[in-house]
């Protein structure tokens, strides 16, 4: 995360400005996007929350204490604002995110992703998608969003050695799929 973006979050209110701002919405959106909507499994209410984030974030900037971890600030944020969105709206049915996979959502956040052809693309997603939900949400936290373990521990509440075990099942089974 560059300076600039540091500070909105980071740093007394003094030195935030609208680019800072814009440029951390930029970084963070599409990551956090997925990360909600593996939560709430609806396009229009995992914008709309993580928007409100940002929102409350921009709108709360005079009034709060330096966030030590930003990141993880924003993913905690995330997640309270989604699973208060599911316990508000409980009779909405939701549907698995394989099932309602669209092109809106890019699971090759990094440079070396993009440059693999077509093809291998399509076996590395497929080989994702084919991880139970839980498994899924922990490999894309800490290997899409470079999320540390400790983090991604706290952020969903369970112990480092299962999201170590975790991570290590969702890699063994992708190995297993993609050498087939």
């Amino acid at each position: 995360m560059d300076t600039t973006t540091k500070n909105l979050i980071s740093y007394p209110a003094e030195t935030v400005n609208e680019a800072a701002f814009e440029a951390l919405y930029k970084l963070y959106f599409v990551r956090l996007f997925r990360f909600c909507y593996s939560f709430v499994h609806q396009k229009e209410s995992a914008e709309e929350i993580v928007n409100d984030v940002f929102l409350r974030l921009w709108e709360k900037r005079h009034h709060r204490p330096a966030i030590v971890n930003p990141q993880f600030y924003l993913y905690v944020s995330v997640k309270n604002r989604s699973l208060n969105h599911l316990r508000d709206n409980a009779t909405v049915q939701t549907v698995e995110i394989g099932e309602r996979y669209d092109e809106y959502i890019r699971f090759d956040t990094n440079p070396e992703t993009i440059l693999l052809d077509a093809e291998g693309l399509q076996r590395i997603q497929a080989a994702i998608n084919q991880l139970p939900p839980r498994c899924r949400l922990i490999f894309s936290l800490i290997k899409e969003d470079g999320l540390k373990y400790k983090d991604v521990s706290r952020l969903l509440e369970i112990s480092v050695k299962t999201v170590e075990a975790q991570l290590a099942i969702a890699l063994r089974k992708m190995a297993a799929t993609l050498q087939q």
